[in-house]
């Protein structure tokens, strides 16, 4: 026998044998990529909101620019336009509905008849009252 072999003949105590290590970081790289993919779904879901309702239509803003842009003069058909486009805003407070009432009463005489004169000063004033209350 050879004297090397007997130095492998040495029974080791000091080595242990081999323990599982709590390893988190794969649960931490999953739970980072879920909470940036939710943000980044977010804000595409936000910007698909925000372009789709940009060219949606307003009803209240079609009426109110149509509302400024009557022509007093055509004293029939402004009567009936008012009505129309003036109904839109009634029911936006208390104070809206009176005045509107007021407006469409001091517009009956302007309608249903074949020829109308222009506003008179009280029914220019109750209508310029009631489309400066009006707000989009």
């Amino acid at each position: 026998m050879n004297k090397l072999d007997k130095t492998y003949d040495i029974p080791l105590h000091d080595i242990k044998p081999l323990i599982e290590i709590q390893e988190y970081s794969l649960y931490y790289f999953i739970a980072i990529v879920t909470v940036i993919s939710l943000l980044i779904l977010g804000a595409l879901y936000l910007l698909y909101r925000y372009f789709r309702n940009r060219n949606k239509y307003n009803k209240r803003k079609a009426h109110f620019a149509l509302l400024e842009a009557l022509d007093l003069s055509d004293t029939k058909q402004t009567a009936y336009d008012l009505t129309a486009y003036g109904a839109t805003f009634k029911n936006d407070t208390p104070r809206h509905l009176k005045h509107f009432d007021l407006m469409v009463e001091k517009l009956q005489k302007y309608k249903y008849k074949k020829s109308v004169e222009t506003f008179d000063a009280d029914t220019l004033r109750q209508i310029e009252i009631y489309k400066g209350m009006l707000d989009v």
